[in-house]
């Protein structure tokens, strides 16, 4: 008897797996049978032959990924990528990009979305968690192009009440949108912006209404000793007094996280994860990065993220994969962290509990979502392989992702985009910049003081 027929089936290539450890490893000459959007087997070759597809991708030589995920950016900055160079990190905020946001309409933000989703497929994201403004825009691209989002509607206290209730309006409003590849959360922009009060308010509505928290905390280590000084607690203690610890909360950044917040964090049960995004804090001089090793022998997450281009320049979290790794080895001067294979489990399980679908994404084995990106390592900077995970996270570039598949649709084929229209959202853009760049109006929507 003929068996039914699969969505997808990718045959004849080498597969990224995960063992009851949580070890990566590698299986070769493996097809993957996709069904309803979740990968429903991985097996060898000669088995998946007989099976009727509706769709086959012959990947022969190519290495199947899970999709990797941004697991925490701003996706509309992607039109201000480049106009705020070489600053400090006050004069950043103060004096360019908070003035300019105070422009920003809703088609701003959409026009941004596509075109930040459309880097991000390009480069093998299949899911990033976004922390913006008018984010309605952004979950109206995501549920047209394809990708999967978890996304949280920013607000600050300076915008009163209005500013929280509408951060919860939108999650409740936009939760399992897109066939379910919506997640939302609450999201506060950080606790130098947002004071106690909205914060333990924040911690109340999410235990109410089952929401995850995503938010800036102890970014950088001016603002742990700034926050020691003003209030007598570090960033991640506001967390812990508020409640915040108490909820499934991302913190952003963390580079200013001291050993003195480990313990609150250990005891949080394993609520806690923190996104890392290295380029940025190397652009931006600070002195610290993520405490990746401390965090990770307390059981805490870390996902790998890019922040906004506005600040990174980038939406490439292949990139962020290999600099996480390195700034690893520099910083606690042990060659031997993070390995090659420790950051493609960053890059895989670890983002995909980070932005809290850990049981649904970041593996390809059978009952996941097949979200799946396939690698070509045939350029020469990818040859010879001697070690195949070294070669993927030191070697290998976002450009060699041939194919984006998310839920089991194919998003990019051959490095061809099907889902998104970028030379028109270009056109568009440049159009809109003049108005959206000014300055002169002497208006900004907060103001960076920590």
């Amino acid at each position: 008897m003929t068996p039914p027929a699969a969505d997808l089936v990718i045959t004849r290539c080498t597969v990224l797996t995960h063992d009851d450890q949580e070890t990566i490893g590698f299986a070769e000459d493996a097809s993957i049978l996709v069904r309803n959007g979740i990968v429903e087997a991985v097996v060898s070759g000669a088995e998946a032959g007989g099976v009727p597809a509706r769709e086959r991708i012959d990947a022969h030589g190519q290495i199947a990924l899970p999709g990797l995920i941004n697991c925490h950016t701003h996706a509309p900055m992607a039109a201000l990528r480049g106009v705020a160079e070489d600053l400090p990190t006050d004069a950043w905020f103060n004096d360019v990009v908070w003035p300019v946001e105070s422009n920003l309409t809703a088609r701003d933000v959409e026009l941004g979305a596509r075109l930040a989703c459309a880097e991000m497929i390009r480069a093998g994201v299949t899911c990033f968690a976004d922390h913006y403004f008018a984010m309605d825009a952004v979950a109206a691209v995501v549920e047209e192009c394809g990708i999967r989002a978890h996304l949280g509607e920013a607000y600050f206290s300076s915008q009163g009440p209005a500013g929280r209730e509408r951060s919860l309006e939108f999650a409740l409003e936009h939760r399992g949108r897109a066939g379910g590849r919506i997640t939302t959360t609450l999201a506060p922009h950080a606790p130098y912006t947002v004071d106690d009060t909205d914060l333990a308010a924040t911690a109340r509505l999410a235990h109410e209404h089952g929401l995850p928290v995503h938010l800036h905390a102890a970014e950088n280590r001016d603002q742990t000793t700034t926050s020691l000084q003003r209030h007598g607690v570090t960033p991640i203690e506001v967390l812990r007094r508020t409640g915040l610890l108490d909820t499934d909360v991302l913190i952003a950044h963390g580079t200013g996280i001291l050993d003195d917040d480990l313990p609150a964090l250990r005891d949080a049960g394993g609520r806690v994860a923190v996104a890392t995004a290295p380029r940025g804090y190397l652009k931006f001089g600070w002195p610290t990065t993520t405490p990746v090793r401390a965090l990770r022998e307390i059981g805490v997450p870390v996902g790998l993220a890019t922040d906004g281009a506005a600040s990174n320049n980038s939406l490439d979290v292949w990139e962020s994969m290999a600099l996480t790794a390195l700034v690893q080895k520099s910083t606690t001067g042990d060659p031997r962290w993070l390995t090659a294979r420790q950051a493609l489990h960053h890059a895989t399980l670890q983002s995909a509990r980070a932005v809290g679908l850990g049981d649904t994404i970041g593996s390809i084995a059978p009952g996941r979502r097949a979200d799946i990106v396939l690698v070509d390592l045939s350029g020469p900077h990818t040859q010879p392989v001697h070690d195949l995970a070294a070669t993927l996270v030191h070697s290998a570039r976002s450009s060699d992702v041939r194919t984006t598949i998310v839920d089991g649709r194919v998003l990019m084929r051959d490095r061809e985009l099907l889902t998104l229209d970028v030379p028109s959202v270009v056109r568009e853009l440049g159009e809109r910049l003049p108005t959206l760049l000014d300055r002169g109006h002497g208006r900004r929507i907060q103001e960076y003081d920590t």
